[in-house]
């Protein structure tokens, strides 16, 4: 799912560049650099994101669980 919102998005901010390539300041409105940037970047929270709360709930037993529901 996070991989599918990083390129959705990326698509959308490339169509888009021409509406903030004025406010730019020393990088083009199609920079390849800065588009990987931030995709790795929100890639990188966005598994920080999942795996942080997954790991927390492998580490509860099964039964517990169910016996607390």
């Amino acid at each position: 799912m996070a991989l599918l919102g990083v390129f959705a998005g990326t698509a959308a901010a490339f169509g888009l560049t021409h509406l903030l390539a004025k406010m730019l300041y020393r990088v083009s409105a199609h920079d390849p650099l800065t588009f990987a940037g931030v995709a790795t970047l929100l890639t990188v929270v966005a598994l920080a994101a999942s795996c942080i709360p997954a790991r927390r709930a492998m580490r509860v037993d099964p039964v517990i669980a169910l016996r607390h529901e």
